[in-house]
């Protein structure tokens, strides 16, 4: 008998699934859900990938960072009902994770990015930027643990998520966890929901922008905070088309 004939499917009574699709689960292919992509960074190598494009609505990836190594992963999930990107990184001596993420959709859509990441010897860093941008009755999930092991002093790590709902029936989840064993560590989380300043929108329009474009820029400032860390300017533009063309969907 393999292995997987044992797995089932997660619900959302498991802690990292809580704010998950609980239809798209009921019917879910166990297999599919437990299936994991394994990367491994060579020590002073560098990987940059984009994560939530392979057309499945789950994507699951196990990292490991080499000494003195970098792993950076953007992503943009605005399509499917549901749609989830997991990441566990885990850090040699000095090595970097980065992470940036966007939600955005409407509808009834879940979308979700979850990670975790190990730091577990001394001197690493990592940061992580999550924006999402929901309307109808969609909703745009973050969920992300920092572990620091006893011996990785001098650690670095940071988390950031915010989220613009654009109506009242969206939603945004957030659950940050620091697990830190180390002394000598800086580490930190924070987390904002709110809608579209009121302010600016009303500034723009004093100035003749039309309410569409005006919303479209100042979303546009919102998630690029999310891509800021990505030096490749091809990647880091087609992120933000992708993203904004979806936002032009949004009849509001």
């Amino acid at each position: 008998m393999s292995d997987t004939a044992t797995l089932t499917v997660p619900t959302n009574r498991d802690e990292d699934w809580r704010y998950s699709d609980s239809a798209w689960l009921a019917s879910a292919d166990a297999d599919a859900v437990h299936t994991w992509r394994n990367v491994t960074v060579p020590a002073g190598e560098t990987l940059r990938e984009v994560l939530g494009d392979s057309g499945d609505a789950v994507e699951r990836v196990r990292v490991k960072v080499g000494k003195g190594g970098r792993y950076e992963a953007f992503g943009v999930l605005d399509s499917g009902e549901f749609a989830r990107v997991e990441v566990e990184a885990t850090l040699d001596e000095g090595a970097h994770f980065e992470f940036g993420g966007v939600t955005i959709g409407g509808k009834t859509s879940t979308r979700e990015f979850v990670t975790r990441v190990v730091h577990a010897h001394p001197n690493g860093t990592s940061n992580q930027t999550v924006r999402a941008v929901q309307w109808g009755q969609s909703t745009g999930n973050f969920l992300g643990r920092i572990e620091v092991v006893k011996d990785a002093q001098k650690t670095d790590a940071a988390q950031n998520f915010r989220a613009i709902l654009l109506e009242k029936g969206a939603t945004a989840n957030t659950k940050p966890e620091l697990e830190i064993f180390a002394d000598d560590v800086q580490c930190a989380h924070g987390a904002a929901i709110g809608q579209l300043d009121e302010m600016a929108r009303y500034y723009m329009a004093s100035r003749g922008l039309p309410p569409a474009v005006a919303r479209k820029l100042l979303v546009q400032a919102f998630i690029g905070d999310a891509f800021v860390a990505c030096d490749d300017d091809a990647m880091r533009d087609a992120l933000m088309v992708q993203a904004l063309a979806k936002l032009d969907e949004a009849t509001l």
